[in-house]
């Protein structure tokens, strides 16, 4: 296994020695101003360019992540914190829908974690959560499409990200 494999596995940590619980349990001002957490909650096989230390997903790693019904869990549980980040949530019918704590914010003006959101996107299609990218990417297109807060230059990040994925 790699460092990021055991890292989700939980039997190792990041480059900092964080453990992928404890990443969880930060505040959501702390998910705000980290910048080195993202890229091990939703690793992509090019390097970034914001963290040196990042992790690179090997195809060995992608098909751990496939196969571990552990990590695979660990995975679906950092995308619900991410969630929860910008004030949303999986309702009873299983769609993302917003919080009474919901960011728009977030939304309304290009920033950082629009970047986030695309690596997010990308990662999650990657390694096996293909029906979680879908379900974030259609509540992103209705607030591009509804609400207008979304630039179309980022909203074809985001459709490319998860290129290549069933909308059923």
């Amino acid at each position: 296994m790699s460092q990021l494999t055991e890292f989700y596995d939980e039997t190792g940590v990041d480059c900092d020695g964080r453990k992928l619980t404890e990443i969880w349990a930060k505040g959501d001002e702390w998910f705000e101003f980290c910048h080195n957490y993202i890229q091990w909650l939703f690793p992509l096989k090019e390097p970034s360019n914001f963290n040196p230390d990042a992790p690179l997903l090997t195809d060995e790693d992608i098909a751990i992540f496939k196969a571990n019904p552990t990590i695979q869990a660990n995975l679906f549980v950092s995308f619900t914190r991410y969630l929860r980040f910008f004030g949303l949530f999986y309702n009873k019918d299983n769609e993302i829908v917003r919080t009474e704590d919901f960011d728009q914010i977030l939304f309304m003006f290009p920033n950082h974690n629009w970047f986030r959101i695309t690596r997010c996107l990308t990662s999650l299609r990657l390694l096996g959560l293909e029906k979680e990218a879908v379900k974030f990417y259609k509540f992103l297109k209705q607030l591009h499409e509804e609400e207008g807060w979304v630039t179309a230059n980022s909203f074809a990040y985001w459709t490319e990200a998860v290129n290549g994925l069933e909308f059923s």
